[in-house]
């Protein structure tokens, strides 16, 4: 299994756009990904900035092809503005 951490930094101004967004970014990948098994959505409950998603993917080509999708390209697009800092991290699941 490939794990995919991203921790955004958003903007105040769009932080309650951007969970809203960022939702349906998870149910759209969840529902028509069949690699793509798990795409949580966490928030720092002492920060009103800070948003991490933990997703798994069968592996990483899966990921990369997650990266390829329609609704990926759009969320992308339409909340570049509304984030400050963007850190990926890729990780293999082991046990």
């Amino acid at each position: 299994m490939h794990i995919v951490l991203v921790e955004f930094t958003v903007k105040p101004e769009f932080f309650d756009q951007f969970l809203a967004r960022v939702g349906q970014q998870a149910t759209d990948s969840l529902e028509k990904e069949v690699d793509c098994h798990r795409f949580d959505v966490c928030v720092d409950p002492d920060s009103s900035e800070s948003v991490l998603l933990y997703e798994i993917y069968s592996d990483q080509a899966a990921f990369g092809a997650h990266l390829k999708t329609d609704h990926f390209k759009q969320f992308d697009q339409e909340t570049k503005e509304w984030f400050q800092e963007k850190k990926v991290k890729q990780l293999r699941l082991v046990k």
